[in-house]
């Protein structure tokens, strides 16, 4: 892997200009499997029905097309900043859900990502880390994508690194910011980006309040250095970002926990939401 950063970054034309149809078989699993749900005061959160996809006789094939697409595709044709966030968020978010379709063990699906190893069994790499993902010839981890690309450092040196990148990525978890049913774009990269943001804090997984406490994911603390660079604080990045009604609860607020998040798998029936 070594140097993978900067071959990624090679200059050329836009992606969306030479492919459109490069997350084609990604968006049909989205827009065939994919439920999402508003809340009251405009919070969102989704579920994902894989049984209903692994009863797809076309699944098989359309995993294998999307994974050819990533795999062939020439990452050095990424050039501008809208364009390739798009493109990184997609293929993390493509590849988490591929992960869990394909790799089922006893036949069964996982409970939680962290089945697959890490937390659970430290002597197996987590499914962050594997790098089982392979996008124009190079195999990359989820973390890679994440970390590396997303909120790495050549990135951040062309200022094209966003904080909200984290409510945007999806770990197929119930405590992850919601997955949308669409793809993410250059047209609507920034729309999306603040409205996921803004409807994931409209939600008590994300941030609610009790007296003078502020309770938020965590998120902000995995990530913290990240907020602190976008905004200052977590606060700050949250009185930036989220609805004004939120906003004046939260500068109300005089000390910060965490909430505890929610590994199960992002299955409908383990939302108290869709019940």
């Amino acid at each position: 892997m070594t140097g993978f950063l900067a071959w990624v970054l090679l200059p050329g034309l836009v992606w969306a200009d030479i492919n459109p149809g490069l997350y084609k078989p990604y968006q049909s699993l989205l827009s065939n499997y994919l439920i999402e749900q508003t809340l009251l005061g405009n919070g969102l959160v989704s579920a994902f029905d894989y049984q209903a996809a692994l009863t797809d006789t076309d699944l098989a094939q359309t995993l294998e097309q999307q994974r050819k697409a990533l795999a062939e595709f020439d990452t050095g044709t990424l050039e501008a900043q809208k364009e390739s966030v798009a493109f990184w968020v997609n293929a993390y978010n493509f590849f988490m859900l591929e992960q869990i379709l394909t790799e089922r063990p006893d036949g069964q699906l996982v409970s939680s990502v962290w089945d697959y190893g890490g937390r659970v069994n430290p002597f197996v790499d987590s499914v962050f880390e594997r790098e089982n993902f392979v996008i124009g010839g190079v195999r990359f981890s989820l973390s890679q994508i994440e970390k590396g690309v997303l909120l790495g450092k050549n990135y951040q040196s062309r200022g094209w690194k966003d904080a909200r990148v984290h409510f945007t990525v999806n770990c197929a978890s119930v405590g992850c910011p919601p997955l949308r049913d669409t793809l993410y774009t250059a047209d609507n990269l920034e729309r999306l980006l603040a409205e996921n943001t803004r409807r994931a804090l409209n939600t008590d997984r994300h941030l609610k309040m009790q007296g003078d406490t502020l309770y938020v994911t965590e998120l902000f603390k995995w990530y913290e250095d990240d907020f602190n660079e976008a905004s200052g604080s977590t606060k700050a990045f949250i009185e930036e970002w989220a609805d004004s009604a939120v906003v004046e609860g939260v500068v109300g607020t005089s000390s910060i926990k965490f909430i505890d998040y929610d590994w199960a798998l992002n299955l409908r029936a383990n939302f108290p939401e869709f019940r």
